[in-house]
């Protein structure tokens, strides 16, 4: 018995099946690290700063974007990343190493959405009422505005236009991405307020960092309000500076009080803090670095 049509019939049965096979079981689980100062031999530069391009669930958020544009711009087109298409930018906090490339960004993508801390002498037109004050019986020309009340109480920003969103927050941006803000504590940084990202993966949340002015160990207490599963955690870990007892302390709370899975510590994390995480954590740590790709669950 001639069996060809029913060999054909299955393959072809095959064929449809594969073909409707949702395209979320092809997308990119990642993050792409496009901006920092060091990282494994290649053709893209490297520089102080940071910048990484999130892939999940069908969604493609930029978060942060390096310390010069040029270099940030050259960087995204080597590794293919489509500024067009972003979904979101997060910003995590005002310091020109993670601001410097917007201009890029918006010039490929100006009505992109851009969720940024409460900072708004640098993110939005928009200052306290209490700007300044009035001193009654000076001459006109020596009042602002002339005595008048102005009609917009605000300072300039260098991306006007840009349509900034102010984290004040934890804010779900789209199904299992979340956004939370943590206000700074240490000096130099006091009252700066750090945007950080969570996704929700199964086996817990991937954070993203900025540089952790208010502390990594911090930031990641404040995501474990969203989840109390923490899978990984990447970006500047601020440790630049830090003795090496304090780096092994927020080793080991990270390890053995967060219980986090993996670690890709980058940008600020120092030197000293590679090597602490990556004696502590082995195989559970990520090398990070301009280039690195961090796969996600």
């Amino acid at each position: 018995m001639d069996r060809t049509p029913t060999i054909l019939s299955v393959a072809a049965t095959l064929l449809v099946a594969l073909a409707a096979v949702p395209a979320r079981a092809q997308e990119a689980k990642r993050v792409t690290m496009l901006f920092d100062a060091f990282g494994k031999p290649s053709a893209l530069e490297r520089d102080w700063g940071f910048a990484a391009f999130v892939e999940y669930g069908g969604r493609r958020i930029l978060f942060d974007t390096g310390n010069d544009a040029g270099i940030f711009a050259a960087n995204v087109k080597a590794l293919g990343v489509d500024l067009e298409r972003l979904d979101a930018v997060v910003i995590s906090h005002r310091h020109g190493d993670h601001t410097s490339g917007l201009s890029t960004v918006l010039e490929a993508n100006p009505s992109v959405t851009i969720y940024a801390p409460s900072d708004a002498a640098l993110f939005i037109r928009r200052t306290p009422p209490d700007f300044f004050k009035r001193y009654p019986g000076l001459p006109s020309h020596l009042s602002y505005y002339g005595g008048e009340e102005p009609p917009v109480l605000g300072k300039g920003t260098p991306w006007d236009g840009a349509k900034f969103e102010v984290v004040t927050q934890t804010k779900e941006i789209f199904p299992g991405f979340y956004i939370f803000t943590t206000k700074s504590e240490k000096a130099g940084t006091v009252e700066m307020n750090e945007v950080s990202l969570a996704i929700r993966t199964p086996r817990g949340l991937a954070v993203v960092v900025g540089c952790s002015h208010p502390g990594v160990e911090k930031i990641l207490e404040e995501a474990v309000k969203i989840d109390s599963r923490l899978y990984t955690v990447t970006g500047g870990f601020h440790l630049v500076l830090a003795p090496e007892e304090e780096v092994q302390r927020v080793a080991a709370l990270l390890d053995d009080t967060l219980r986090i899975e993996r670690v890709a510590p980058g940008h600020c994390t120092s030197e000293l803090g590679f090597a602490v995480f990556l004696d502590r954590f082995k195989e559970r740590f990520d090398a990070a670095g301009v280039g690195a790709v961090i796969a996600l669950p």
